[in-house]
């Protein structure tokens, strides 16, 4: 059996050097003849002379410029980041909350001097800060005379505002809101405070108190009015309006006097 190895005996001959493929490829002694494969055969074609990676490839009629990995200029500009914590730009707290000293300084002089014109600004402003002030200031000052009246200011203060806020939204074709009539008789209760501070002083039960307490009534009721005359755009109604904000004062009289 081992005399009859490698003949045909229907296995595979080993010898490859002898068998032919049929494919015309040259043995080449060294790998730098890779280039110069034959690629006529199999219909490829011949390959363009010197190509390689320095020529520009084209897919079509467009040409590859090499500026795929390149990127743009624009990509790299830094683009504005808004900042919502940005506490340089912010307005003032004040201003947020809605206290604006230019106009209670011009709506205190305004009730100071009844006579002096008013910037339509200022009196349509509704803040609540300076009669708030005026409103501690006119208890702080009956207490220091021996009077704790904090609770009736502030009861009478509300009632009063209320059947003020009815009235004039009877009497005005625009309407007022009910911050714009607290804002205007706090405002104008500033005098009552100067009287209030006066009771400290002196007894007001006499007759030299009975004419300034009516002095400071008249002088309260008169600028009431001339605000809210201003405010809601009301000429020749300001007698109207100022005798029921006589009445409101004078229940804040009698508390000062007695």
């Amino acid at each position: 059996m081992s005399g009859n190895f490698g003949q045909d005996d229907g296995f595979f001959q080993g010898d490859y050097g002898n068998q032919q493929g049929g494919y015309d490829m040259p043995y080449t002694q060294s790998g730098n003849d890779f280039g110069n494969f034959d690629y006529s055969q199999g219909g490829m074609g011949t390959a363009p002379p010197n190509q390689g990676f320095n020529q520009p490839f084209s897919a079509g009629n467009v040409p590859y410029t090499g500026n795929i990995l390149t990127p743009e200029h624009n990509s790299f500009v830094q683009q504005p980041v808004l900042d919502e914590d940005d506490y340089e730009n912010e307005p003032p707290l004040l201003e947020e909350l809605g206290i604006n000293f230019d106009h209670i300084y011009q709506k205190t002089l305004a009730v100071l001097n009844p006579l002096k014109a008013t910037e339509q600004d200022a009196v349509a402003d509704s803040d609540l800060a300076g009669p708030l002030v005026f409103c501690m200031m006119f208890g702080a000052t009956l207490l220091l005379a021996g009077k704790i009246h904090f609770g009736y200011i502030y009861g009478l203060g509300v009632v009063g505002s209320l059947g003020m806020y009815t009235l004039l939204n009877l009497m005005s074709l625009t309407g007022v809101s009910v911050t714009c009539v607290i804002s205007v008789l706090g405002y104008c209760l500033l005098p009552m405070v100067l009287l209030s501070t006066a009771a400290i002083l002196t007894v007001l039960t006499g007759l030299v108190g009975t004419v300034l307490t009516g002095l400071t009534v008249v002088w309260c009721s008169f600028s009431a009015s001339k605000l809210f005359v201003s405010a809601l755009q009301m000429e020749g109604q300001q007698v109207l309006i100022a005798y029921p904000c006589a009445l409101v004062y004078a229940v804040f009289a009698l508390l000062t006097v007695f």
